[in-house]
């Protein structure tokens, strides 16, 4: 009798440790979605402020640009801002081990205003109506792809892997594509790049998701948060700017 007690206590810890296991990964998890849906909604606000100071319309009901669009759109601060947006991140990726919580999330909150900043002109180049119906589209697919990333118990690393090798060819064919200028590689990307980050928004949900360690203490849990939050930011606006390719409007 004393082995059945001690038998169905154990069983009952067990219970009780997978019960907190799941608490603490729900509660990771949401930490991860909040803090990535605030600096998809910073970078939004922050891109369309921008759009209204950088541009004008004249009499003519043409779009012209201020002395601060001629700026942010042709001059040297493009440059100042794309290398200040990368150098953030390899920042937040090299030293996030000794960087608190909190000044990992100002970080990843200072990225996202900053691309803000770079993304506002799309608002030059596409109808307000097409880039918000894209938004609405990316924002479903990105919660589906989200959601059987979560949920499989398919293991999605080797498609991970590959996933990434296409983007370092994704990205030596944009950067060709620059000289080339041609419409047929342009909406080769296009299409490969939806299909890149559709992957990969499943790939990085399953790995932030396998991140977690009930033993972790709150620091550590905290810049996992943020270090997941800024992958799947990351898959969710690179995810938008493709699918714009293919469904916005062009002014």
């Amino acid at each position: 009798m004393s082995d059945y007690d001690r038998n169905l206590a154990a069983r009952g810890g067990f219970a009780d440790r997978a019960t907190a296991i799941d608490a603490g990964l729900r509660a990771y998890m949401i930490r991860v979605y909040n803090y990535m849906a605030a600096g998809v909604a910073l970078t939004g606000v922050v891109a369309w402020l921008t759009y209204s100071a950088a541009v004008q319309t004249n009499a003519a009901g043409q779009l012209v640009l201020t002395s601060f669009g001629r700026a942010i759109y042709g001059g040297p601060l493009t440059i100042v801002l794309f290398l200040g947006t990368l150098g953030i991140v390899f920042f937040m990726s090299f030293r996030i081990n000794r960087l608190q919580p909190s000044t990992a999330l100002g970080l990843f909150m200072l990225y996202a205003g900053l691309l803000g900043l770079m993304l506002s002109s799309v608002f030059l180049a596409y109808t307000g109506a097409s880039i918000t119906r894209t938004f609405f589209i990316s924002a479903a697919s990105f919660g589906a792809l989200s959601l059987y990333g979560y949920t499989t118990q398919r293991d999605l690393a080797p498609i991970g892997s590959f996933l990434i090798m296409g983007l370092f060819g994704l990205i030596l064919a944009v950067i060709v594509n620059i000289f080339l200028k041609s419409s047929g590689l342009e909406f080769a990307i296009s299409a490969i790049g939806v299909l890149i980050f559709a992957g990969l928004t499943a790939w990085d949900t399953q790995r932030i998701k396998e991140m977690y360690s009930v033993s972790d203490d709150g620091t550590i849990t905290g810049r996992k948060a943020v270090m997941g939050a800024l992958a799947l930011y990351l898959d969710f606006i690179n995810l938008f700017l493709f699918l714009l390719r293919f469904m916005g409007d062009r002014r």
